[in-house]
């Protein structure tokens, strides 16, 4: 799979058409999450790169995270069914679509190099700001697929 960076105005202009398809009664098709749910789901990463959101990860993949980071934006699909922070956990309680849309919206929109100021990441460390990028993508593009788009 290719990887793409998400601060290419392309790349980030097909990303917003493909949650534009997505309607509140688009299905998953595969996990948990409904799609409103999923809108929610995809805001922490960005709101973690944004400096706006901060988990504190449990002290074993603190420990051994940094050994995986890459896998945030290589070349390998995310597997389904991933170990999710708790904070990254949407399935409690139905979200209104259009209001969660719209937050992902905005996330997107502003997404560049110049706001992101999170080099840390909680549980991998440094990473830098196109890694932001393309691990943002790749979580992107894996949740856009779990609902068809």
């Amino acid at each position: 799979m290719e990887v793409k960076n998400l601060f290419d105005p392309l790349v980030k202009q097909e990303i917003i058409e493909r949650i534009n398809k997505l309607t509140p009664q688009t299905k998953q098709l595969w996990g948990k999450m409904s799609v409103s749910q999923m809108l929610a789901h995809i805001q922490m990463p960005i709101r973690i790169a944004y400096g706006t959101h901060k988990p504190k990860g449990s002290f074993l993949l603190r420990l051994i995270g940094p050994m995986f980071k890459s896998k945030l934006w290589d070349e390998t699909p995310y597997k389904q069914g991933l170990p999710t922070d708790p904070t990254f956990i949407m399935t409690g309680g139905e979200r209104e679509f259009e209001k969660e849309k719209a937050a992902v919206l905005e996330l997107l929109n502003k997404f560049n190099s110049e706001n992101l100021v999170g080099e840390q990441h909680p549980v991998f460390g440094k990473l830098t700001k196109e890694n932001w990028s393309k691990a943002t993508w790749k979580h992107l593009d894996h949740h856009l697929k779990q609902f068809g788009v």
